[in-house]
């Protein structure tokens, strides 16, 4: 079973997502911020990482670097902010892909 790791701020969002994903049989687990990804990725290492672009405290695009240059782990910025230039910057700094 693929394991997810999904990091939003969005409360709504996470449980959505969430339930999707478990009807299609993947392992999912939910954090809100930097700090608890981090955690969750040393506890166990997920398939891939979902990752918002706006959080509290450390952004989205400054963790997906972090996450590039120490992780091989595919990453999937996810975000409203639908802009290409925020989109470049996205796939620049190391996400594997971009939806909005």
């Amino acid at each position: 079973m693929s394991r997810l790791l999904i990091v939003d701020d969005d409360v709504e969002i996470l449980l959505l997502l969430e339930k999707f994903f478990l009807l299609h049989a993947y392992e999912v687990e939910l954090v809100t911020h930097g700090e608890a990804m981090w955690a969750a990725i040393g506890r166990q290492r997920p398939d891939l990482i979902i990752l918002d672009l706006m959080l509290p405290g450390e952004g989205g695009l400054s963790l997906c670097q972090k996450l590039r240059l120490n992780t091989g782990i595919p990453i999937v910025m996810l975000t409203a902010m639908g802009e290409l230039s925020d989109r470049i910057v996205g796939l620049e700094l190391g996400a594997d892909d971009y939806l909005t």
